[in-house]
């Protein structure tokens, strides 16, 4: 090549520089030949020559100044073939300057034939713009010279009217879209300028805007760049055309997702200007090759094709002749489904960069809604959706992270969390807002809601949820639109499929923290029934494991994340997100093995994370490593900050979350907290288990050890879920004999470590499982919940000083709640507390008071705490003299007075000389003590709790003290009642009624100090005056001039005492028989906090088995409980109690129904009518409904009719209400029996009555004649069906919907009696009258407590429910309940414990071997029933013998109380 000795470039520009301006000649001076003969061709550097001076003179020239004829000669030659395909690019390129010249001088009439122009063309675009790719090239600034020109002069728009010119077109439109793309790139790398871009983009521009039509495959590039804006898409397919036409598809590499691109591509920019310059005829082009993608797909359920245009958009499809496509429609083929959702992609983008052209498309696409392909309907869904979110095909935004454990917490005062990142391309963005500018299709794709289809409807959901979080695009939403779309999401969150609210609940976890308090906000918080929040919450109780899992997940998630913002008292989060963790613990009722293990992760990993604060926190920098250095306390920052403290931080966080839980929940959280003891206990004695059986290599008692460890893992395979998946893992973890992992279980378990070691030791754990040889699949799974249960995460060491500086400076307003879990940590972990068990005390002697200064108001938590404490570690409490003193002084001067009553309970147990403590306190306290006098309150507590703890030294005063409780407080009204209404239940009522609850606590401890023998005046003097507290409701004054609500406080107070008193046995066989159905109408009083508080006592004492079973009759009374919360919870109370006596083969629960009908044959509103024994049908299927079951229904059913075979022995008159009790008993059992498909058996043993409520009939012929009269009044037994379904129907397990089934066909369900009641029916009380009269006497309404006035407490009572949605859990099913009244006994071993640690000896673990061992029982406890009986929901505390004493028959002289007996009182 000669190219070397051709001039150099920058010749033509030195040639211009020297030619003189001015030209008088009309026309063109060019005069030298640029053809040549065949085979005498011009030299190239001559030939070089002549180009550039002719290009040098066109360029100067302007149009219309010259004559345009001189230039045909020069059009002629420059037009040949010779200098056109020329082999140098120089002569090439130099033709092409002075092509465009010629092109610019002469329009608009070039002076060229068609042919002459298709080959001008052929050069320009395969040869001069192509060669533009390449910076670098030598000819460079000519190729940009074309460039310019043709867009300049717009030239290009030439190549329009060239005859048959579509591929020149294609070949443009390819050549600048791959140059811009970088398809072709220099071998120097060297950047495209920016100039090059935008005259491209013009030429482009000026071609569609010219051209009468574009060929498809033009087409097909441009919308194919927008493809770009995809990363994943490979860039072998990026202008689409040749892909198309082999037939290829684009396909996805994942690995480009997370690559970032700081603007556009210019290919895609170029695209964007084409369409946006000429949006008239791209929303055609564009339209039509939609249509052909979007309705050739759609049309491929057509038969044979028949009458469809091949298209070229999409591979060839030669199945879709099979024969059966012959006979039915099918839906698109594979290849469809792909060109369907590249075309869908493109449309996505497409609406980012151009929306007019999608003016045709989109109702296209609206069409696509209503198709009945599924896969169809989809695609416009999930288009559609992100259309409207400004989502493109770079699909949508990261989420904002929500860590819990970070710190500092996220907070609405900081940047917002918006969807903007640094990758521009999937940054959300609405050029304008869908729902104005296609109203029609966003209303039909707002209605895909109530699609037919879940993969619809869940696709819909997630589109919702993005157009929240981007707010349509950035446009906005109106705060209407807005509120409709929060409100359809939280619709979603409860549809009728699992895979629809599993989706919604993930559209929500989508949200940052600001958008869930700003926009999901917007409708309410979780305590607003209906928002997202709320119905989020509710997916806790799900049917679906699944759901369960991602909704108490993403809850508890974004409450972790909000936990910042709630401590720092936001009241806008508070008031959306505080009841959150209120809604988590009450799944615990639910009791469900899973939810227990879910609750455990979501406790300790979000709402909790073992990991917060971290060690290394963004507000702090830590440099040196030893953020958290000292050895009880955690601290987080540099070493000389003290205002990050890790500890206090994780503290203030835990107080947090208490203080907002409501009790229900609050009692979950810490019988979760309170389990750790006794499993720790299992758990240490499973570790001595394991190492003793050395991997499977022992080398004696290999039998007793293998005996041993199978019990164990049983135990705690019983109270996971999977059993065997658990027991396997167990096994596995035995023989993996890694002592190192035993020794890091007891570091968490350990009350000597921090949480650091605790923290550390479960993390090495974990590492040590997940890399142990073998990789034990599942065993972590397995053992997460175990070391969460066992280990001290909340009641830990290095929690206690931060609790205890709370307690003292109400920071935060958490000074109570820090008291309360005080007392928690006190009673149930007290080794935890013995370290710091000093500092409390010093801080009681801070806050002693006197006779002039009082004490603080939390003194009184404080002394509950280290009270609670020294009675189990009376030698670790200080015994400083200056302390008793400062004990002394909140004994005479506390205030509260029950700060006066724990104070003297730490002097008795901890001081040495307590016998001088009490008579000096005694002493001090009956001396010169007058009502009203300053501090008598105090003394009163002090001579209430020294009667119980010293009753020797109190004994010494007892006239005096005695004189004081009777005749100074309790006789005397000081304040009258008023002739004006009063309320007749006040939360804080005056001293005179304090000092009269107190003067009753002395007087009942008196009794409670001793035994009946030895005060058996005084104890009938008690008895009687308990007695008549409770029949005269409350008044002791001959004048009946007790203030109302003195009489309702002290009625409670009586009832509550009586409770007290029957702990022990020997008092419980004091309380008559008719005292005891005189008591029993306390859970049927008026007023709603005296029912609730009695009712609460009452499960908790018989929870903990100080009372005898006689007293689970009362429970029973509940059946008209207006309030729906004490209702459902006693019901769900009973029947754990049920399951966990059947799991010991305990009768006591079935025999219980003598008692029953007994105290409902007693009750003060019965009556033998008709209406009277109807109403009384709801206390009978009260009992059954917890109750009974297929294997016990016989021996209530034998229960019942032996209650006809005796006689009343309270009051023999009153012998036909039992018989009349008994027949309907039996009538109802038996309709019960046929409702749920059962088969009763009959009971083959002989049961026992107790002869206190039982006694013989005088002789066989009586018994005759009242065991064939019929008792049961006709009209009742009539109704018998419309009673029992109207009774049993309201709330259903679904397991039992399939028996009820066959029951409907049998018998029609009444449609009246539910709507009206009988004409004759009358209001009765549900409080006892104490006229001889059957007519029930009337009651004042209730105050603002109940709802429902006194008259409907026991007939119609019962409130109807709120109506759920079949997808959540019924409180009916909550079959067992963790006893949370048993809590206050931890030091009792539950019967659980004690089945599993019978292997363990007994130094390791104190407690009663279990009568029944680790064996199923038979019937309806196998399989899953035994399973949830031994859960933690069911394992309460037991101590009591299954002697079963009720089955001996009242001929054989027993006494009165039939049952087992209790243990000894506390």
């Amino acid at each position: 090549m000669p190219t070397k000795k051709r001039p150099a470039v920058t010749a033509p520009a030195e040639v211009i520089e020297q030619e003189e301006p001015g030209d008088e000649l009309p026309g063109l001076r060019f005069n030298e030949p640029l053809s040549w003969r065949a085979g005498k061709p011009i030299p190239v550097a001559e030939l070089l020559r002549r180009l550039q001076e002719l290009a040098r003179e066109l360029r100067e020239m302007d149009q219309e100044e010259h004559d345009r004829n001189t230039f045909t000669k020069v059009a002629k030659e420059l037009a040949s073939q010779n200098l056109l395909a020329h082999k140098d690019k120089g002569v090439r390129a130099w033709t092409a300057c002075s092509l465009v010249d010629i092109l610019r001088l002469c329009a608009p009439d070039a002076p060229f034939t068609g042919v002459q122009l298709r080959e001008i063309f052929t050069l320009f675009v395969k040869s001069i713009l192509p060669a533009l790719s390449d910076p670098s090239n030598a000819y460079n600034s000519q190729h940009i010279y074309v460039l310019q020109s043709l867009s300049t002069v717009k030239s290009i728009v030439l190549l329009a009217d060239i005859p048959q010119s579509e591929n020149l077109i294609l070949d443009l439109f390819t050549s600048f879209f791959d140059i811009t793309s970088g398809s072709t790139k220099s071998s120097t790398g060297e950047q495209l300028g920016k100039n090059v871009e935008h005259e491209m983009a013009a030429i482009l521009v000026a071609l569609v805007d010219e051209s009468t039509s574009l060929p498809s495959e033009v087409v097909d590039i441009i919308v194919a760049q927008f493809l770009r804006a995809d990363p994943r898409i490979s860039s072998g397919t990026s202008t689409g055309g040749k892909s198309k036409k082999n037939g290829a598809v684009s396909v996805p590499d994942e690995r480009q997702s997370t690559l970032l691109m700081k603007e556009l591509p210019p290919a895609y920019n170029m695209a964007k200007d084409i369409c946006n310059s000429c949006p008239e005829k791209m929303t055609r082009y564009v339209s039509q090759y939609f249509n052909d993608v979007i309705m050739d797909a759609s049309n491929s359920t057509v038969a044979d094709g028949a009458g469809k245009r091949p298209s070229h958009r999409r591979a060839s499809n030669d199945h879709a002749d099979s024969d059966d496509e012959d006979e039915m429609p099918s839906g698109p083929s594979d290849d469809d489904l792909k060109e369907l959702h590249k075309a869908h992609r493109l449309l996505r983008e497409l609406w980012r960069a151009a929306p007019p052209v999608l003016q045709n498309v989109i109702p296209q696409l609206q069409a696509e809604l209503s198709a009945e392909n599924v896969q169809l309907r989809l695609l416009a869904v999930e288009t559609l959706g992100d259309i409207v979110s400004g989502i493109g095909a770079a699909g949508p935004p990261a989420s904002p992270v929500m860590d819990p454990s970070t710190f500092p917490t996220a907070s609405l005062s900081e940047t917002p969390d918006t969807l903007t990142t640094n990758n521009l391309l999937t940054t959300p963005l609405s050029p304008q807002p869908f729902s104005q500018a296609h109203p029609t299709a966003y209303a039909n794709f707002l209605g895909r809601k109530m699609d037919k289809s879940a993969i619809i409807r869940s696709a819909w959901t997630t589109a919702i949820g993005r157009i929240l979080m981007t707010s349509a695009g950035g446009i906005g939403l109106s705060a209407h639109e807005e509120e409709t779309l929060v409100t359809y999401l939280a619709q979603m969150l409860v549809d009728g499929d699992e895979k629809v609210r599993s989706v919604a609940i993930k559209a929500v976890a989508n949200f940052g923290f600001r958008d869930v308090i700003n926009k999901l906000g917007l409708i309410g918080g979780v305590s607003k029934q209906g928002s997202v929040l709320a119905n989020l919450a509710d997916r806790a109780r799900d049917r679906k494991h699944g759901v369960r899992v991602e909704g108490m997940k993403t809850l508890a998630r974004i409450w972790g994340v909000a936990a910042g913002e709630i401590a720092a008292g936001n009241e806008t989060v508070s008031s959306i997100l505080g009841a959150a963790p209120s809604r988590l613990y009450d799944a615990f009722y639910a009791n469900d093995m899973d939810i227990f293990v879910l609750l455990d992760h979501v406790s300790f990993e979000l709402l909790l994370p073992l990991g917060f604060p971290p060690a290394k926190s963004r507000a702090s920098k830590v440099t040196n490593g030893d953020s958290q250095r000292v050895k009880d306390s955690q601290t987080n920052g540099d070493p000389g900050s003290e205002s990050v403290d890790a500890d206090k931080i994780r503290t203030a966080r835990i107080l947090h979350l208490v203080k907002d839980l409501d009790p229900k929940a609050k009692k979950a959280f810490f019988a979760m907290q309170g389990r750790q003891g006794n499993i720790s206990k299992i758990m240490t004695a499973f570790l001595k288990r394991c190492e003793e059986y050395n991997g499977g290599v022992m080398d004696e008692n290999e039998a007793e050890i293998k005996s041993h460890l199978t019990k164990l893992i049983e135990w705690f395979s019983k109270t996971l879920p999977d059993p065997v998946k658990v027991s396997a893992d167990l096994w596995k973890f035995a023989k993996m004999h890694d002592r190192r992992s035993y020794q890091l279980v007891r570091y968490s378990m350990a009350p000597e470590s921090d949480y650091r070691t605790v923290q550390k030791a479960i993390r090495e754990l974990t590492k040590r499982i997940e890399s142990a040889p073998g990789n034990p699949v599942g065993l972590l799974e397995t053992l997460t919940p175990l070391l969460y249960r066992t280990s001290l995460l909340i009641y830990n060491k290095s929690h206690v000083p931060a609790i205890v500086d709370f307690s003292r400076t109400d920071e935060n307003g958490l000074a109570a709640t820090a008291h309360e879990i005080l007392k928690e940590i006190s009673t149930q972990t007290p080794e935890v507390f013995k370290a710091h068990v000093q500092e409390l005390c010093k801080v009681l002697e801070e806050q002693a008071p006197s006779q002039v200064k009082p004490n603080e108001p939390g003194a009184v938590d404080t002394l509950k705490a280290c009270a609670g404490f020294a009675q189990k570690f009376p030698k670790d409490i200080p015994r400083e003299r200056k302390f008793l003193q400062s004990l002394t002084n909140f004994a005479l001067f506390g205030t509260p007075p029950a700060a006066a009553k724990h104070a003297v309970t730490i002097i008795m147990a901890a001081a040495e000389k307590k016998e001088m403590y009490a008579k000096d306190l005694v002493q001090k306290c009956i001396s010169n003590f007058a009502f009203g006098s300053e501090h008598f309150l105090a003394r009163l507590a002090t001579l209430s709790q020294l009667r119980l703890l010293a009753p020797k030294e109190v004994n010494e005063e007892s006239e005096a003290v005695t004189d004081i409780a009777i005749e100074q407080i309790l006789v005397q009204v000081r304040t009258p009642a008023c002739a004006e209404p009063q309320p007749e239940w006040e939360d804080d009522v005056d001293d005179e009624c304090k000092a009269k609850v107190w003067a009753l606590k002395i007087l009942v401890n008196e009794l409670r100090s001793s035994e009946p023998d030895s005060n058996q005046n005084i104890q009938a003097s008690v008895y009687q005056l308990l007695d008549r507290l409770i029949l005269e409701e409350g008044e002791l004054s001959k004048k009946k001039d007790t203030p109302a609500s003195h009489k309702a406080l002290l009625r409670l107070t009586a009832a509550r005492l009586y409770l007290k008193l029957c702990v022990k046995k020997s008092y419980d066989e004091l309380l008559t028989s008719a005292s005891f159905n005189n008591l029993a109408t306390v859970a049927q009083d008026s007023h709603y906090p005296i029912r609730l508080n009695f009712v609460t006592q009452l499960k908790k004492y018989l929870g903990q088995n100080k009372l005898s079973h006689r007293f689970y009759a009362i429970v029973f009374l509940l059946a008209f409980e207006p309030a729906g919360d004490l209702r459902e919870d006693t019901l769900t109370w009973i029947r754990a109690r049920s399951q966990f006596f059947a799991l010991r083969k305990n009768t006591s629960m079935e025999t219980l129904f003598a008692r029953l009908l007994s105290l409902l044959a007693h009750h003060p509103d019965y009556s033998n009518t008709t209406e009277d024994l109807a109403d009384f049908t709801k206390y009978i299927l009260f009992y059954l409904n917890p109750v009974a079951n297929a294997e016990n229904l016989g021996l209530i059913y034998h229960v019942a009719q032996r209650v006809k075979q005796t006689q009343d022995a309270i009051d023999p008159d009153m012998s036909e209400n039992l018989y009349h009790l008994s027949d309907l008993a039996q009538a109802v059992i038996r309709r019960y029996e046929e409702i749920h498909g059962w088969s009763m058996q009959t009971w083959p043993g002989k049961i026992g009555l107790p002869n206190g409520l039982f006694a013989k009939l005088p002789s066989h012929t009586v018994a005759q004649e009242i065991a064939e009269k019929l008792w049961l009044p006709t009209e009742v037994a009539d109704r018998m069906d419309e009673l029992v379904r109207i009774k049993t129907k309201t709330k259903k397990r679904k397991s039992d919907v399939h028996n009820d089934t066959q029951t409907k066909k049998k018998s029609k369900p009444s449609t009246t009696t539910t709507t009206k009641p009988t004409p004759k029916q009358k209001s009765l009380p549900i409080r006892k009258s104490t006229k001889p009269t059957k007519t029930p006497k009337s009651k004042k309404k209730t105050q603002e407590l109940d709802p429902l006035p006194s008259s409907e407490r026991r007939r119609s009572g019962r409130a109807a429910g709120q109506r759920k949605t079949y997808v959540e859990k019924a409180d009916e099913e909550d079959d067992e309940d963790m006893q949370m009244w048993d809590q206050d006994q931890p030091n009792d071993s539950s019967e659980a414990i004690s089945e599993a640690s019978q292997a363990v000896s007994e130094e390791e673990i104190e407690t009663k071997p279990a009568k029944t061992g680790t064996k199923k029982t038979n019937g309806h406890n196998e399989g899953k029933g035994n399973k949830k009986a031994t859960s933690q929901a069911s394992a309460v505390k037991d101590k009591k013998n299954n002697d079963n004493e009720e089955n001996n028959n009242i001929e054989d002289g027993d006494e009165d109380e039939e049952l087992s007996d209790p243990p000894d009182s506390d």
